[in-house]
């Protein structure tokens, strides 16, 4: 398979989007009653005044393909943040709710297992804070507040189901705090006012934020995730080209449809967070172990995303799984990631974008402190 021989339409975005599109997905333009909406209800969350200088805090990231913790000490004054435990499980928790609306008793039970361990390690580091957030397979499922119910209940955790703009504000909060602390080590000059786009491919859908320093503006959560769109269009192992052409027909068209035109046109930067992206940063590099220090801040160009995607598109499953630098648990999943990743970097007219290790945990963390 050539690197481009899945495209079934020219790569850019048509330039005009209807405001009955733009409204139905929750997009909003700075400034943004949602956004403002947003940033209140997660003030009254989790903002509390304190004199307490560091406050250690814990992180869980319920997602529709991981189940992520951090446990970080943060700065209240500077917004440092230092991590002391960073774990992450593939568990699936969005198999098959693109056909069903509902969460599997399976795939609970695989999440719970998981967070009974991330419990354990909570109460070993005697954290101050506590949150999970549940994001894009949660809100899309019928029983998804039944089993917030049960997070709070089981695992004593502070489990919120948020909406697309409070995803969206703590993913951009986490992604720009950490390239500050990085240029601020390495290039104070570096501009961090430019218009970025911070770049979250999940499981259940792709999340979109615009801003600048640590500011979101426009922000949109698209249904084109890997684990969604690996169910919608991939059944044959290897792929064949007419799955391929097919999936990414449906993630372009899905962006055509959510991401207006003058949102996209002002954007001049753009950082890639969570899994799909680290990956690919991760495969490039040949890494084995994983070094997160690599992969923070690795430049990745989408000449680099086709070459890996005709790559793996051509193996099986099982020769995914051993992939240098892939998690074997990514196999079923990173060719359709490969492609939301391709073509949200064309939506935008990006050659490449910087991969960062600081998402949606980082933001939780800060806003836990009251930072941000």
């Amino acid at each position: 398979m050539s690197p481009t021989s899945y495209q079934t339409a020219p790569p850019r975005v048509a330039k005009s989007s209807s405001s009955k599109d733009r409204g139905d997905r929750k997009g909003c333009r700075e400034p943004c009653a949602h956004a403002l909406v947003a940033h209140r209800r997660l003030s009254s969350f989790w903002h509390t005044a304190s004199s307490i200088r560091l406050v250690r805090v814990a992180v869980v990231d319920i997602g529709t393909n991981s189940t992520r913790l951090l446990i970080a000490d943060v700065d209240r004054d500077s917004g440092a943040l230092r991590e002391l435990v960073r774990r992450s499980a593939v568990t699936r928790l969005g198999d098959g709710v693109d056909a069903s609306g509902s969460l599997s008793a399976a795939a609970i039970d695989r999440v719970s297992s998981t967070l009974a361990e991330y419990r354990r390690e909570i109460d070993q580091h005697r954290c101050e804070a506590n949150l999970a957030v549940l994001t894009s397979a949660v809100r899309d499922a019928g029983n998804g507040e039944q089993f917030a119910t049960r997070v709070r209940k089981d695992h004593r955790l502070d489990a919120r189901v948020l909406s697309g703009e409070e995803e969206a504000q703590l993913t951009f909060l986490g992604a720009m705090s950490g390239r500050s602390h990085k240029r601020a080590a390495s290039d104070p000059a570096d501009d961090d006012d430019r218009a970025t786009v911070v770049i979250d491919v999940g499981g259940g859908s792709t999340e979109f934020v615009i801003g600048s320093g640590r500011t979101a503006g426009f922000h949109v959560s698209l249904q084109a995730g890997v684990v969604r769109m690996s169910e919608r269009h991939i059944h044959t192992d290897p792929p064949p080209l007419n799955e391929l052409q097919d999936l990414a027909a449906d993630v372009r068209q899905t962006f055509l449809a959510g991401l207006p035109t003058r949102e996209r046109e002002r954007v001049t930067r753009g950082i890639a967070v969570a899994g799909t992206a680290t990956s690919a940063a991760s495969i490039d590099q040949e890494l084995d172990p994983y070094d997160p220090e690599r992969v923070d801040g690795y430049e990745l160009q989408l000449g680099t995303i086709e070459l890996l995607l005709a790559r793996l598109a051509d193996m099986t499953e099982d020769m995914r799984r051993e992939v240098v630098g892939l998690h074997p648990d990514r196999a079923p999943t990173i060719v359709a990631g490969m492609i939301v990743l391709a073509e949200a970097l064309r939506a935008f007219a990006l050659e490449h974008v910087d991969v960062s290790e600081h998402d949606i945990l980082h933001g939780g963390a800060l806003r836990l402190a009251g930072v941000g």
